[in-house]
């Protein structure tokens, strides 16, 4: 009970440490769900703020949520406005080139979804020439880059943007999170315009190693912290109870070996 007291997660703007006591969270202010979507208040609510609300608890840190744009996490982090990004933020040597990473806490794969009557497959080939819609700044880009690079690929600030277009004809495709396209298959507009074209092959260099916590290169103990915290709620059911509330498969993944 008193770790649970000591870890209070509520959403801030982005500001400066108010208390040197305090540990600052990113999370992005584009909605993800059902990881992390802001309402109406700007409240932060997900699978994602759950976990991480218990990793706080059970590392003794009392953390603050603050948000801010996508693509300004890490630029943020890097210039001292937060101490650690919690926003589905993949492991990748690139990223480890200006941060540095917890241990995993979540992995799924990517995959591609398609509009209906378009013909198409999940190969470079198959690709060649089609419209296929990425989120900026996201392993789903970088894969489609490496891996499909005679299809023309457009940009979008959020998954949801994407989406939008796809259901409205202005995409062939759209690659992301197998979860998130599988939610959008699910909804009304996902039913009507489209379906699942199947997972990409993996490629770690470009899909990375799972989701970790993002933390400041040389802040060797919040991410050992972080790292303990991550095995202790594995380890006695807290994730397994929060992650019940959200999915009913296994969401961490392929056990690390």
């Amino acid at each position: 009970m008193q770790r649970q007291l000591l870890a209070i997660l509520t959403t801030a703007a982005l500001v400066p440490l108010a208390q040197a006591e305090v540990t600052r969270v990113g999370f992005a202010t584009e909605p993800y769900p059902p990881f992390a979507t802001p309402d109406a208040s700007g409240e932060v609510n997900g699978w994602e703020v759950d976990i991480t609300r218990a990793v706080c608890a059970a590392a003794e840190l009392e953390c603050d949520i603050v948000t801010t744009s996508w693509d300004g996490l890490i630029p943020a982090l890097t210039g001292d406005k937060i101490d650690f990004i919690a926003a589905s933020l993949s492991i990748t040597d690139k990223r480890r080139e200006t941060i540095s990473f917890s241990d995993k806490y979540y992995q799924t794969p990517a995959a591609l979804a398609g509009a209906k009557g378009v013909e198409l497959e999940v190969t470079p080939a198959g690709l060649a020439g089609r419209t296929l819609g990425v989120q900026s700044a996201s392993i789903h880009q970088a894969y489609a880059q490496a891996h499909f690079p005679e299809a023309t690929l457009r940009e979008y600030q959020t998954q949801d943007d994407a989406h939008q277009d796809l259901f409205a004809g202005r995409l062939d495709a759209t690659l992301a999170d197998r979860l998130i396209i599988e939610q959008f298959l699910g909804s009304e507009e996902g039913q009507l315009c489209c379906e699942m074209r199947g997972s990409v092959s993996e490629d770690p260099e470009t899909l990375g190693e799972g989701i970790g916590f993002g933390v400041r290169q040389g802040d060797g103990a919040l991410r050992e912290r972080l790292n303990e915290a991550i095995a202790e709620v594995r380890e006695n059911g807290t994730y397994d109870e929060i992650t019940a509330r959200y999915f009913d498969f296994d969401i961490y993944g392929e056990p690390d070996t």
